[in-house]
């Protein structure tokens, strides 16, 4: 307060509040991936995003491109992933693995699969050309870096002793693509950019200074290299570039109707926004009110006032808000701590003193390098780098009202990328996620709550058409329309109905976190319930009373049947035995909070439990996903046909008591090996 006046003072930001005690400076190092040439590969281009919008920077430097995504780019419309056929081919999978043939219930299971799921697309490219004298830049100004503090990618160069220095965000809070180009020699900045992409699209130059690129996504999925003469409407994008210049110095050229070309200016701010038809997983595109164009042309209006520095201002306040609140510090030694109680203040002191020169050091040391560095220098900033990395990518793909992350979070150059770029629900997906509660970001999980609630409307149906069962059920890949039926292919990977069980174990651990019973109560309990009514339906009574899954598989894992042969359709693997347990846990749970523990499906859960097969644990300890079940359940057949043949045999003792007794012996004699493999198996 000064002369009586309140002087407003800014709150503390989390990473302000967070005060490391104990820890050695002297590892740390800034939180930037740095490279000392532009990107070679796809892999070594550097990935910003807000969510929705992505783009791959790589930083060339007499031809630049800015890869762009958008993440409801999709082929394909709402589907019908039911199969009526399905039931029929159910009951002869279960008689299969009923009778020990694990090998004929493989091959018999592919009649349970599915199509395929649709493909991820890309949106464009931001094509930068610059004159012939970038070819000859000083290859040791270099400099490409991803600064993890403000999620700012920088590259800097300097050509003919003039440095250039180019800057890339993505705002989520302006929902923008910003991109800054500058000179430290006033009028020296010239270029041309364009909008390309390899989806069917048509760009033109829109007013003086903006590129509009109109395009859409293929109707279905199409196999590769085919053409789609039949295609129906699919997804149609809209994305606009808008290009600012100093005012004192330069012009703006329209070139060929589709480029502008800059002249003799000292910056140069490029703005992309993007939009798309798609209107929800259960509309069709051809059924959409939505106009990419306008709604891209608006989003433009709406932020041409603000400059770039508000720009900045904005994406940071939002980033950093969700980046600043876990810090992490290791040290380079335990022994180093262990051997000092308390830290040397003129140590702490000298360090601090030299820490401008050690950072510049630093980022002379490209990322590459310290992973190569890293076997014989285990560095723990590498690790802080890494762990500060993986929170970036997060908060950068899935953001409150964004689309799921999928397979390769928004980023895709492909038009046929690996795996569609499909979310991969036997452990893809939910890796995605794992790091958001631990690492202080449940925000960005909200995308993925909001997917599994599309998923149960369409799972309802895959479950009562193809099982014939109550609830919802997902399997092992989905997509934008939330697709819930098997996929194509061998039962290896394709049959595997604990896709959405898995992803509901994602409800219960939010709770867990937030402590928040108003999502617990309409937003989770309502998943989970569904989810537990179909596992209830699709267990089985087995050997012994215990409830089995059948058929089972361990997602794209094979296993040694006891003739010898590769199969993976079997009953009751671990890990849908685990997952069961989990998400039955977590309703009862979850009904305990809710006070809903007398409702009938949790008497029918606790029923249930005691009946699910416990763990099986191998002599050394590891978890056995496939136990010796197989085993039992032959000598099971064994007895049942040991008992007909028995009947067999008082029945024909009148025509011969040698041929009775023949078929007696040769069942006894099959039993009793099997006992006895089996007393081997139990020993070993």
């Amino acid at each position: 307060m000064e002369d009586g006046d309140w002087v407003m003072v800014r709150p503390p930001t989390e990473r302000d509040l967070w005060n490391p005690s104990l820890v050695d400076t002297e590892s740390s190092k800034p939180l930037k991936l740095t490279f000392s040439g532009p990107a070679k590969h796809w892999t070594d281009a550097i990935p910003i995003g807000n969510g929705r919008l992505g783009a791959m920077v790589w930083g060339g430097v007499k031809e630049e491109t800015l890869q762009l995504n958008e993440d409801t780019l999709w082929t394909g419309n709402p589907g019908n992933y039911t199969n009526p056929n399905a039931p029929e081919a159910l009951t002869q999978v279960r008689k299969l693995v009923d009778n020990g043939q694990y090998v004929e219930a493989t091959a018999a299971a592919v009649k349970l699969s599915g199509a395929p799921s649709d493909v991820y697309q890309l949106l464009g490219d931001i094509k930068l050309e610059f004159d012939e004298s970038h070819l000859k830049y000083a290859e040791e100004t270099y400099h490409r870096e991803l600064d993890l503090d403000t999620a700012t990618v920088r590259v800097k160069y300097s050509v003919a002793g003039v440095e250039f220095l180019r800057e890339h965000f993505v705002s989520k809070p302006d929902q923008v693509i910003v991109a800054k180009i500058s000179t430290s020699k006033s009028g020296s900045l010239s270029f041309t950019v364009s909008l390309d992409s390899k989806m069917h699209h048509n760009s033109h130059v829109h007013g003086k200074n903006q590129i509009i690129m109109e395009g859409s996504c293929p109707g279905k999925r199409i196999p590769p290299k085919a053409n789609a003469n039949d295609n129906p409407k699919g997804i149609q994008f809209s994305s606009v570039l808008d290009l600012q210049i100093s005012d004192s110095k330069g012009v703006i050229q329209v070139l060929e109707d589709n480029k502008l070309r800059v002249e003799g200016s000292d910056w140069a701010v490029l703005l992309l926004v993007a939009s798309s038809s798609f209107d929800g997983p259960f509309t069709k595109p051809s059924d959409s009110k939505k106009d990419p164009t306008s709604e891209s042309l608006n989003k433009l209006e709406s932020i041409k006032n603000l400059s770039y520095s508000q720009l900045y201002a904005h994406h940071l306040d939002d980033y950093q808000n969700l980046f600043h609140r876990v810090s992490l510090q290791l040290s380079k030694s335990s022994k180093s701590i262990l051997g000092n109680n308390l830290l040397k203040t003129e140590k702490v002191v000298s360090l601090v003193t030299n820490s401008d020169f050690k950072e510049s050091e630093d980022e002379k040391i490209s990322t590459s390098e310290r992973v190569k560095n890293f076997q014989t220098d285990e560095d723990p900033s590498l690790v802080e780098l890494l762990f500060q990395y993986g929170r970036y990518l997060l908060i950068s793909c899935s953001r409150p009202g964004t689309q799921v992350a999928n397979l390769q979070g928004i980023w895709n150059k492909d038009i046929e990328p690996a795996w569609d770029g499909a979310p991969h629900l036997n452990i893809n997906l939910q890796m995605n996620y794992w790091p958001s509660l631990p690492c202080n970001l449940s925000e960005c999980q909200e995308p993925l709550f909001d997917y599994i609630s599309s998923l149960s409307v369409n799972g309802s149906k895959t479950a009562k058409v193809n099982y014939e069962a109550s609830g919802w059920v997902v399997h092992q890949v989905s997509d934008i329309w939330a697709k819930t039926s098997p996929d194509r292919g061998e039962a290896v990977w394709a049959l595997w109905p604990m896709g959405g069980a898995w992803l509901c174990t994602h409800l219960w651990e939010h709770y867990t976190y937030k402590m928040d019973k108003d999502f617990l109560k309409n937003k989770a309990y309502p998943l989970l319930e569904g989810c537990a009514t179909f596992l209830l339906d699709w267990l089985i009574e087995g050997p012994g009373g215990y409830l089995e899954t059948n058929p089972s598989t361990s997602p794209e894992h094979m296993f040694i049947a006891p003739d010898g042969k590769p199969a993976s359709v079997s009953y009751s693997s671990t890990m849908d035995i685990s997952i069961i347990k989990e998400v039955f846990n977590a309703i009862v749970s979850a009904a305990e909070v809710l006070g809903k523990t007398e409702d009938d499906l949790i008497k029918k859960v606790l029923a249930a439990q005691p009946r699910l097969l416990p763990t099986k644990i191998a002599r050394d300890g590891s978890i056995m996903e496939w136990g010796i079940q197989s085993l039992l359940r032959k000598l099971q057949t064994y007895v049942k046909l040991l008992i007909i043949l028995s009947i067999r045999e008082e029945r024909t003792v009148q025509d011969g008591q040698l041929h009775g007794k023949l078929h007696y012996g040769l069942v006894f004699t099959t039993v009793s090996m099997h006992i006895g493999w089996l007393s081997i198996y139990l020993t070993w």
